[in-house]
């Protein structure tokens, strides 16, 4: 009989760029929530409810009556054409300098994969989007985080690290941030495109939540600034992505980037060892979307967002204890919420999960540590209801860890 051999060490085996990688916090949250009983405010999930599940069925029908059997062939890594000229009329730029990928979390890992090196400074906001973090570890940067408040990242501190810190990229959230549900003001956003650019450095801005502001003032997007500031597609600091996950449907997963031609010609060959293209038919049928669904549905979602934030703030208001603070977002799936310093919001995270309430502790938002006191809280997928008994069981929770 063939004796035992131990097992491979197959840890031994690993690249030094998969030690870097982490597992997402939220995912791993996400495991413990799937239990019917539990109400969850821990997945930024788009509701379910809302979906355009017949628009999309007969868009689908459509596209394979249109293209046929193109509509399930291999196709170019640019992306759909009519896809990519619809976003690009929307910006005012070429579709040459347009991106489809899959999943705006695909961008990040992307756009990490062409412009970091090992050591170069990443410029982030404190705390920042958790899946960005994620995506940029393996590829090896230094961490600066940029300290943020109502108003978005300050700018004020932005200059002063930009004098002392030769910094590559930056990378921010500015409209209703994940996990804060911040929005970056007008103000701020114009003096931030114009300190990168007269500092060499690149801006990654993700805006997937962009389009559901549901009160205030929108304001331009960096993109938009930077063009307006170097006066050419191809001179722009700024890199835009964002997504139809949040706005149509985010099984499609159908994302795009807008950035200068050298940064789209290596993001297409990045693309190509990943995945070759995004799925056919998926872009197909968002394009068929684009023009009589999208609007409504942005339209439906705002409202449908709009009001459960507000139903969470008016509990919250009721419910939490003095001493707690929380964001008020004027759109988007987040709000944020900061609890006296004596308090850890992970620990916490199991009393809270007896009471059958989720959240996501705020901590691993934070690049560089700290937040231990902090959590975020989405409302998008909950109905009034859950929410409501949610935010009661969580005020409860916060009391006995105070006490």
């Amino acid at each position: 009989m063939t004796p035992m051999r131990p097992a491979p060490d197959f840890t031994a085996m690993l690249s030094d760029r998969a030690r870097h990688m982490n597992a997402s916090a939220i995912r791993e949250i996400l495991k413990v929530t799937q239990q019917p009983d539990v109400i969850s405010f821990a997945g930024g999930l788009p509701a379910p409810e809302l979906f355009p599940l017949e628009e999309v069925r007969r868009a689908a029908d459509t596209a394979l009556t249109k293209y046929g059997p193109a509509a399930l062939q291999y196709s170019t890594t640019e992306g759909h054409p009519p896809l990519r000229e619809w976003i690009g009329q929307r910006a005012g730029i070429p579709a040459a300098n347009v991106q489809i990928v899959t999943g705006s979390q695909q961008a990040l890992d992307l756009l990490g994969k062409i412009l970091i090196s090992e050591g170069d400074t990443v410029l982030v906001e404190a705390p920042t989007y958790l899946g960005a973090l994620q995506s940029f570890q393996p590829y090896g940067p230094s961490y600066v985080q940029m300290p943020t408040d109502d108003g978005g990242i300050d700018v004020d501190a932005l200059e002063d690290i930009l004098k002392t810190t030769p910094a590559k990229l930056l990378y921010a959230v500015p409209n209703f941030q994940n996990p804060t549900g911040r929005t970056l003001n007008a103000e701020r956003r114009r003096r931030l495109v114009e300190l990168t650019a007269q500092y060499g450095v690149l801006v990654i801005e993700d805006d997937p939540y962009g389009q559901l502001r549901f009160s205030g003032e929108a304001a331009p997007s960096l993109y938009e600034l930077g063009l307006e500031y170097a006066g050419d597609v191809n001179a722009n600091y700024v890199i835009y992505c964002s997504s139809f996950s949040k706005t149509l449907v985010p099984g499609l997963r159908d994302a795009w980037v807008q950035a200068a031609a050298p940064i789209i010609s290596k993001l297409v060959q990045a693309k190509q060892g990943a995945d070759l293209h995004t799925p056919t038919l998926n872009q197909m049928i968002v394009a068929e979307l684009l023009d009589e669904v999208l609007p409504r549905q942005i339209e439906t979602v705002k409202k449908a967002y709009g009001e459960r934030a507000a139903v969470m703030l008016g509990h919250i208001e009721k419910e939490f204890p003095g001493g707690v603070e929380y964001t008020r977002p004027e759109g988007g799936m987040f709000l944020w919420v900061t609890l006296p310093d004596t308090i850890d919001s992970t620990r916490m995270l199991q009393r809270a999960l007896t009471r059958n309430v989720a959240y996501v502790p705020g901590s691993p938002f934070f690049a560089l540590g700290g937040g231990q006191n902090t959590l975020r809280l989405s409302y998008s997928s909950a109905t009034p209801q859950q929410i409501g008994r949610g935010i009661a069981a969580l005020g409860e929770t916060i009391r006995e860890a105070l006490d």
